[in-house]
């Protein structure tokens, strides 16, 4: 039976953090280096934001398995580069970034290469300026077989829907428009796919899609709504993990869960044993992503 969602989780140890000026012009939650902070405390801060995640995703018997970085990637923290499937395959994909590029490393491909078989590497796109970003560009309902994508700079509409084709999944395409006036850098800022339910902001899709998408979304699950502001919050950046004895969880950033009303939290009680969230600051300040971008799953 297919898994939407998985109980071990991929993440990355940086050796270096800091604003990727390679980045930021399409990524617009993410801000420039203060130049009154340190980047050797910018470094220090980042590293324990994320061995507290980790060591809360652990406490709940949901498995982790950890990497360390490389010097020359400042988002290495962010392992949204390649896809594993539930039969024992992967693929790498093509990364806007030039240092993003980096982080495909080949100790990281080897390991992943141990228990699954590398199938597609998208990375020859790089070179003709077409990206698809993993996980983060394409938002996964694994069972029913749909991608849910918002074309972008880092989310080539061409090379979605090739991949679909070739991959045999239903696309659900859309554009999308944030806070500051242009396309949402990665699908996975506005929507997460659960077991369940879908949590998804219709606000920053463009108004001739939105009815389609909630269509699309409202056929296989009950539909959590975020609204624009959550989004800035970084409510939509979640993942859905589950433990060994079955029980399910929703990880975010603890800013992410104080932006959401007493309303929505019992409506995810409704599907969750609890909501795993840590202080993701200086992460989500200086990269611009959060929780769900610092993890990938290991089906």
């Amino acid at each position: 039976m297919k898994k939407q969602s998985t109980n071990h989780i991929f993440m990355i140890e940086p050796e270096v953090f800091y604003s990727n000026e390679q980045t930021i012009d399409s990524n617009h939650y993410q801000l420039k280096n203060d130049s009154n902070e340190d980047i050797a405390i910018i470094k220090e801060n980042a590293l324990r934001e994320f061995h507290n995640l980790k060591k809360e995703i652990e406490k709940n018997n949901i498995l982790v398995k950890s990497m360390k970085g490389i010097h020359e990637c400042p988002d290495h923290i962010f392992p949204n580069w390649f896809i594993t499937f539930d039969d024992k395959t992967f693929q790498l994909f093509s990364m806007n970034a030039e240092n993003r590029r980096l982080e495909k490393t080949t100790e990281m491909i080897n390991y992943l290469s141990q228990e699954y078989t590398l199938t597609s590497d998208l990375s020859e796109y790089e070179e003709k300026g077409e990206f698809l970003e993993a996980t983060s560009s394409m938002v996964f309902d694994r069972v029913n077989r749909v991608v849910y994508a918002a074309v972008s700079p880092r989310t080539n509409k061409d090379l979605t829907i090739k991949w679909c084709k070739e991959n045999d999944y239903e696309l659900v395409l859309f554009d999308t428009n944030s806070h500051k006036g242009s396309s949402i850098y990665h699908t996975d800022v506005l929507m997460y796919v659960g077991q369940k339910v879908i949590g998804i902001c219709f606000e920053v899709i463009l108004p001739k899609y939105r009815d389609m998408v909630r269509d699309k979304v409202s056929r296989y699950h009950d539909i959590f709504e975020i609204n624009e502001s959550q989004i800035k919050d970084f409510c939509g950046n979640s993942l859905e993990a589950h433990n060994d004895s079955n029980e399910f969880f929703l990880i975010m950033s603890s800013r992410a869960f104080n932006a959401l009303s007493d309303a929505q939290k019992n409506q995810l009680s409704k599907y969750y044993k609890s909501i795993i969230h840590t202080d993701l600051t200086t992460i989500e300040k200086y990269g611009g992503g959060s929780a769900r971008c610092m993890l990938n799953e290991l089906f």
